[in-house]
């Protein structure tokens, strides 16, 4: 059932920690002095206190779960999800994530209801792991129902500033690592295409057996050639949007795998069949992460004397052009605000690389046409190795605040996925080299060999290892696309999708995806970030 927007007048309370409003900040404790908007907290020094305050009865969940987050020192964070299409009733749902590990869903009647619920049912798995704090509290009623989860391993018997470090350095040190030996393997075969390097993007899978890189794209422009109307052209050709469109091919062939009438293959698949949707979803602790070796176009860097006044709201720049949507044609970028773009010329344009990753932490990586077959797919971390930034705060702001608080306005299933973004070493130089900078290249897991674009002219080059016929359309463009999802439909037995006239048809028969896009371009322009591009131009009614 859909959830709607939050209508009760309840005003959140001050952060522990902060002079700054926050969502989720407890009411207990000592106001000890007002400093603009809020207060600060006077908590207890002894984690111990804090949970036999709890255990009788003179505190809440939510409240203790802040006080222990301030006093050992780890990342909390309460946020909204979603509910499943069984549960009877109108209610919200919250989680609680700890360190990037999610814990019960908790649902409520109000969100004020769901969160305590939420830090309820989190306390009892959390606190074993907290060293020497005591496990036996009262525990939470059973209605309403918690949702299913994918429960993350925890580490045990650690303090939780050892464990943050843990796992924030396996995943800054080994997501580097797998994509550095991915992309050596690819330029050692491929030489003459290493300076496309500097600007590689990946996505990788991460399973109990380690990392593995699935997806990878390099590239840096638009085409500067007119619209196609047979969708063989790449019209986008930057590097995490090639990466991206990789990743949908490797999805598009696992759920071949899935669907094949071979056991063998289908237990080889990352997905599984989801009870809730009905739908397919990836396998319970197989999580996907991005990697960017330059900070994508249309993303800022602020300065931290711009934060100090507020560092958890954007509310003072949301017509600022720095956060705007952008556009992005020919290699150059423009706030949708800016004079000096010409919106009248014939030039191909679209949305800027921050934009976009916006859009998918909202909507998904799978895109539209995967959407009628597997549940949104985000990812948990975004990894910037671009040796020229010190400071991923603006992209944190572009890419989760300007979305802040859509989710219970979005379709089942859907909701404002924040990931972790952070600065790790770059897996590749940025080339002087420019004779080849037009270029772009692509891979995904089960390719032979890699593809050369020319992102200017939207084809494969002549010189590309792989090149899939005397037309040169690349293997992610929309025609390619609109073939793998005719070939996933055929083995799912869906006749509905099979008998779609267009690619277009079938793009908007994907009715929640459709309903959650206009909800999130609506919502940008309600919040002052302005207009989405309406790509008119680009032609969608081809069909195979």
């Amino acid at each position: 059932m859909k959830n709607e927007p939050q209508t009760d007048s309840y005003k959140p309370p001050a952060t522990l920690n902060s002079p700054v409003k926050d969502d989720f900040a407890p009411q207990q404790g000592k106001k000890t002095f007002k400093n603009r908007n809020a207060y600060y907290y006077k908590t207890p020094s002894s984690p111990q206190i804090v949970i036999d305050k709890y255990t009788q009865g003179e505190t809440d969940a939510v409240s203790v779960l802040h006080q222990l987050a301030q006093i050992l020192q780890f990342h909390l964070e309460i946020k909204e999800t979603v509910t499943t299409g069984n549960i009877s009733g109108f209610y919200f749902a919250f989680c609680v994530v700890v360190d990037g590990v999610e814990y019960t869903t908790g649902m409520g009647i109000t969100k004020k209801a769901a969160r305590l619920k939420a830090a309820q049912l989190a306390l009892p798995d959390l606190l074993p792991t907290l060293e020497g704090l005591k496990s036996s509290l009262p525990e939470a009623s059973d209605v309403p129902p918690p949702l299913p989860v994918k429960e993350e391993r925890s580490i045990p018997h650690l303090h939780p500033q050892r464990a943050i470090h843990e796992r924030t350095s396996s995943v800054n040190h080994q997501i580097p690592h797998a994509v550095r030996d991915q992309l050596t393997k690819l330029m050692n075969s491929h030489p003459e295409f290493s300076p496309c390097a500097g600007s590689t993007a990946a996505f990788i899978i991460q399973t109990s057996g380690g990392w593995e890189v699935v997806a990878l794209g390099t590239g840096t422009f638009n085409t500067k050639e007119s619209a196609s109307s047979s969708g063989r052209i790449v019209h986008d050709s930057h590097g995490v949007v090639n990466a991206r469109r990789s990743l949908m091919r490797f999805l598009y062939r696992h759920l071949l795998m899935f669907f094949s009438e071979t056991d063998k293959l289908t237990e080889k698949s990352v997905f599984q069949r989801s009870s809730s949707s009905g739908l397919l979803s990836l396998k319970s602790g197989v999580t996907l992460h991005l990697y960017v070796n330059q900070m994508p176009k249309g993303a800022v860097q602020i300065p931290s004397s711009k934060l100090r006044l507020n560092p958890l709201s954007i509310a003072a720049w949301q017509v600022n052009n720095e956060f705007s949507l952008h556009l992005s044609v020919e290699g150059k970028v423009f706030s949708v605000f800016s004079a000096a773009f010409d919106n009248s010329a014939s030039k191909v344009v679209s949305m800027s690389a921050t934009d976009k990753l916006t859009q998918w932490q909202v909507l998904g990586y799978q895109g539209a046409l995967l959407s009628h077959f597997i549940e949104p797919i985000y990812v948990e971390s975004i990894l910037v190795g671009d040796i020229g930034c010190s400071d991923v705060r603006g992209m944190k702001i572009s890419v989760s605040e300007r979305v802040e608080g859509i989710t219970s306005q979005l379709p089942m299933f859907y909701c404002m996925m924040r990931p972790h973004i952070s600065l790790v070493p770059a897996v590749a130089a940025n080339s002087a080299d420019e004779c080849r900078l037009t270029y772009g290249i692509n891979w995904s897991e089960g390719d032979c060999s890699l593809e050369v674009v020319d992102g200017l002219e939207g084809k494969t080059t002549e010189e590309s290892p792989f090149k899939s016929g005397p037309a040169l359309a690349s293997r992610l463009c929309k025609a390619a696309m609109l073939h793998r999802f005719k070939l996933v439909a055929k083995e799912a037995k869906r006749a509905d999708l099979l008998a779609t006239s267009s690619y277009r048809e079938a793009k908007r028969m994907a009715k929640p995806y459709q309903e959650a896009k206009s909800v999130l371009r609506a919502y940008l322009l309600q919040q002052g970030f302005g207009p989405w591009l309406v790509k008119l131009s680009v032609r969608e009614d081809f069909s195979m």
